[in-house]
């Protein structure tokens, strides 16, 4: 058995546990309401698709963000190596679908840490969730 056959046989079985979906954007602009005054991001979809959202352990970080405290959640995204090239930190990620965690469905989170390396079975990248 070669090593292409072998990491294209890992990444089937790790693209197997991946039943969450999401969209992956990143901003690439803003316009402002004229009426309004609101801000709204331009953005350019990066991936959607299958995805596993995994938490090593439960742990948080306080962030003083203006007047407010901010509790960071950090989680590891697990995306296909190959449909996901292109996703980079500070890119945006929200679960469109999870079939076993109802509770991840319309969560947001931040692309803040790529991880790489040559034989690779699935993409993560560290995302990070902002809660009040």
């Amino acid at each position: 058995m070669t090593l292409a056959s072998t990491l294209a046989r890992a990444r089937t079985a790790a693209e197997r546990l991946m039943t969450d979906e999401c969209v992956i954007e990143a901003v690439t602009g803003s316009t402002t309401d004229l009426e309004t005054g609101e801000v709204v991001d331009t953005v350019e979809q990066v991936y959607a698709g299958r995805c596993r959202v995994q938490q090593a352990a439960p742990s948080a970080s306080d962030q003083r963000v203006g007047e407010a405290d901010v509790l960071m959640l950090p989680r590891v995204l697990q995306l296909p190596v190959v449909a996901s090239a292109g996703v980079r930190a500070g890119q945006r990620v929200r679960l469109t679908a999870c079939q076993h965690d109802p509770d991840l469905i319309g969560r947001r989170f931040v692309v803040r840490a790529e991880f790489a390396k040559s034989h690779a079975t699935s993409r993560r990248v560290g995302i990070e969730e902002a809660t009040s």
